[in-house]
């Protein structure tokens, strides 16, 4: 399928069967987050792969994890962090987020779900899981088979603002009629 088609069919999936994801299928997920770009090519990702039901359990003290079987918790290493010069603006949380979604479209070409999550307890993630502090646990992606499939790919038309009302050129704009 072309690109924008599977962007079409990726869709935040929260709640899974209990069935384990292939060994192959995870490696080819982790793959295509390690081919993302991230700025200046810093690779500031680490990747603690959660399986076992007692570390699962460990995840859920921070947030729910949906019944999945399987967490990434993708962290990003601040000791060799690109900083914007200008404001300060780390450039981690953006790579974090290229990762992550190079990550999510190829678990949905493997018709496997997943859930992005950045609101959870980062502070009991570093505990439980002895994360170091130049370690900034920084997402948890939450992947799995759908227990009630995946949403249809023709929400977009209904779920989604149009191009006019998040797309300005040349100049930003309060009056999109401007355009």
């Amino acid at each position: 399928m072309n690109f924008l088609e599977l962007a079409k069919q990726r869709c935040t999936t929260r709640g899974f069967t209990d069935k384990q994801i292939d060994k192959d299928d995870l490696d080819g997920i982790l793959s295509a987050g390690r081919m993302a770009p991230t700025a200046c090519n810093k690779q500031p990702q680490q990747i603690i792969v959660v399986q076992r039901p007692d570390n699962i359990l460990k995840v859920q003290k921070a947030y729910q994890t949906f019944g999945s079987q399987c967490i990434l918790i993708v962290c990003q290493d601040k000791r060799n962090a690109l900083i914007r010069p200008f404001d300060e603006k780390c450039s981690g949380d953006l790579d974090i987020g290229i990762i992550c979604d190079h990550m999510m479209l190829a678990a949905r070409e493997l018709n496997i779900g997943s859930v992005m999550v950045g609101l959870f307890d980062p502070h009991i993630i570093r505990k439980e899981f002895n994360i170091p502090e130049y370690i900034e646990p920084t997402a948890l992606l939450v992947l799995g088979y759908p227990a009630k499939g995946f949403l249809s790919p023709n929400r977009h038309n209904t779920e989604r603002k149009p191009l006019e009302d998040t797309v300005m050129y040349e100049n930003y704009s309060e009056d999109r009629s401007q355009n």
